[in-house]
């Protein structure tokens, strides 16, 4: 048995015990917590709507940046390329991850793969950086958040680590010695090599850096949107500012490379987080499978796209 399918099956082991573990505290009060009624339905819908125009918003994060690489590329063919990722991600059993489609995919257009690959990685950064700036920012803002014990200590933890994590990968990747030696790394190292370059283009091209940035924070704060919509619908009484606070702290957690897409550490993390503020674990299950439900259904739109496949693409250069 290979590495990598040993990986899958403990990581899907960490998804199933976790859902053995709490689907038992859901199954018995499920028409309790999941009424089915009109505005139930139009939560979900509004729910579903917003996540696709997040998808839509992180498609603009990835333009700006691959504006900083002097690489213009149409939204609606990266729109394109990100719902087939989505798709390849949250809908089919594959070790191929969505990413790695979107870098194939873009790079036989523009034929440039270096650049390519690392305005992916940079463009997952710059969404990594908002995360815990926006966790902190709900907790300073409602003092009743920083005293929900395990909850509150594990939301700053996760933030101030990624924030930690973040600062040293930028500093390691800033550096001439030792992020412009990985640059052209085959091994998993080039992850730091390609964030230099990214820098480097954000140093000459600030500007595009900060809309790059301003995406992120809008396709963040459109999730949480799409998570209070979800909560409308199971009617959870949680506020904007608790969603805001744990909301990005469930996403830092949720991809962590342990599960499977997620599943199950998702719906442990909403029910550590929201439980201190008196929602059941019924509700807060079912809210993470919603939230986890959504995406599913939204990457469906992607099927055409990774079907179809990418027209543009260029024979591979010969290298002499």
């Amino acid at each position: 048995m290979s590495r990598r399918s040993l990986l899958l099956i403990l990581r899907l082991g960490v998804s199933v015990v976790a859902l053995a573990v709490l689907l038992p505290r859901v199954a018995h009060s499920w028409s309790h917590v999941v009424r089915w009624r009109p505005t139930t339905v139009g939560w979900l819908v509004a729910g579903t709507a917003v996540t696709f125009v997040g998808v839509v918003l992180s498609a603009v994060r990835w333009q700006r940046v691959l504006a900083a690489f002097e690489l213009p590329a149409r939204l609606r063919a990266l729109l394109g390329h990100y719902l087939a990722g989505l798709f390849v991600g949250n809908a089919l059993p594959t070790s191929i991850g969505g990413d790695v489609l979107r870098v194939v995919r873009l790079s036989a257009e523009n034929d440039d793969r270096p650049s390519t690959f690392a305005s992916v990685v940079l463009e997952r950064m710059t969404g990594w950086i908002v995360l815990p700036v926006i966790a902190l920012f709900g907790l300073s803002v409602n003092p009743g958040l920083r005293h929900l014990g395990t909850a509150t200590r594990v939301a700053v933890g996760f933030s101030v680590g990624t924030l930690g994590l973040l600062v040293l990968v930028v500093v390691a990747a800033g550096s001439p010695q030792l992020g412009g030696r990985l640059a052209h790394r085959e091994s998993w190292l080039r992850f730091v090599g390609a964030v230099h370059v990214g820098l480097e283009r954000f140093r000459r091209r600030p500007a595009t850096a900060a809309a790059a940035i301003l995406a992120g924070f809008a396709y963040q704060l459109v999730v949480v949107l799409s998570v209070y919509f979800a909560s409308r619908a199971l009617g959870i009484a949680a506020g904007i500012t608790a969603l805001l606070a744990f909301v990005p702290v469930v996403a830092i957690i949720q991809v962590l490379p342990i599960s499977i897409g997620g599943l199950g550490v998702r719906e442990s993390a909403f029910a550590l987080f929201l439980h201190p503020l008196g929602v059941s674990t019924a509700q807060a299950v079912t809210l993470g499978l919603l939230m986890g439900g959504m995406t599913l259904v939204v990457s469906l739109l992607g099927a055409p796209a990774f079907a179809v496949g990418t027209r543009s693409a260029r024979p591979a250069r010969v290298v002499a």
